[in-house]
């Protein structure tokens, strides 16, 4: 996902329906196991490459974060404007809203991953004979691993692949365990931005708090599906509603804290502002699907665990 205005960044996110601990080591910190052994031609999909892609170019930050997570960053030679982590990932002037294919192509990539299909940029790279594989935003975290497992058999790191997927799994177990019982599930609103676009519970990030056993005020708004998945609610909504939490995916674009929420319009008498629930996420982790899901769980859990049940 990517940051732009909330009305476009909420736009965005319904047409692509979405922003690490030990999961996602750089590559230089991963032995490269493996990577010799893989056998060539792969196939995943309707694409083939016949060899080991040296040349790659990422326009996706969520891509980009499983590529370094499964050792093969060091395989990646241009990555998108919005691919901020790890630090060391080779970011350009390369946009992923408004790909341009001349200028992919200007990179000599022997592999494009991206997630949406904008401007018609898949057929045009096909045109060019470069291959394409793509990571459409993922609505379950069985997306999420079967795109690392695939990173992983394209670019000759199977192994490490299966590792990450398995700490993911295992990670997330232990964390989701760790959870008291409850006789009466807690509500949540989650803030896309202060305009109060939100997520559903059958989008990705809803899905992460489904898991966490807590139930989503925005999905009245959204039942018929018409929005994607992203509804905008209004004030008054949430202030019925009186979620227990506030979940701030704003708060580094927008500048959002408990102060700025206390300040709004009603929102003071609200159980999650009384109760000092909440809580500001990394907009960048809230908003992708890579490893570092498991770093925005353990940021939910631990906030939800506090909670006397």
């Amino acid at each position: 996902m990517f940051r732009r205005t909330p009305r476009l960044f909420a736009a965005t996110l319904a047409v692509t329906a979405l922003a690490l601990g030990a999961c996602a080591e750089k590559a230089d910190d991963q032995p490269s196991t493996g990577t010799a052994a893989a056998a060539y031609p792969v196939t995943v999909g309707a694409l083939t490459l016949d060899k080991r892609p040296e040349k790659i170019v990422v326009l996706s930050p969520s891509a980009t974060e499983m590529i370094f997570a499964i050792g093969a960053g060091p395989q990646v030679t241009a990555v998108d404007d919005q691919s901020n982590y790890p630090a060391d990932a080779p970011k350009t002037d390369l946009s992923a809203f408004q790909p341009n294919a001349e200028a992919i192509a200007g990179k000599n990539p022997d592999l494009v991953v991206l997630s949406d299909d904008r401007n018609k940029v898949v057929e045009q790279l096909g045109k060019l004979k470069i291959p394409v594989y793509q990571t459409p935003a993922a609505t379950t975290l069985d997306d999420s691993y079967r795109q690392i497992t695939e990173l992983g058999r394209l670019t000759g790191h199977a192994d490490q692949a299966a590792d990450v997927v398995t700490r993911m799994k295992d990670d997330i177990a232990k964390l989701v365990k760790g959870l008291p019982q409850r006789a009466e599930k807690l509500t949540y609103f989650h803030e896309l931005g202060p305009e109060l676009y939100s997520a559903t519970s059958k989008t990705f990030i809803g899905s992460l708090y489904s898991q966490v056993g807590l139930t989503n005020i925005a999905d009245a708004a959204d039942a018929d599906g018409k929005n994607g998945g992203y509804p905008q609610l209004s004030q008054e909504i949430i202030v019925k509603a009186d979620p227990d939490f506030v979940f701030l995916a704003d708060a580094k674009c927008c500048q959002q804290s408990l102060d700025t929420v206390k300040a709004r319009s009603g929102w003071a008498g609200l159980t999650a502002v009384k109760n000092n629930q909440v809580v500001a996420l990394d907009d960048d982790i809230a908003s992708r699907w890579g490893p570092r899901v498991v770093d925005l769980l353990r940021v939910i859990i631990d906030a939800v665990a506090k909670v006397p049940a």
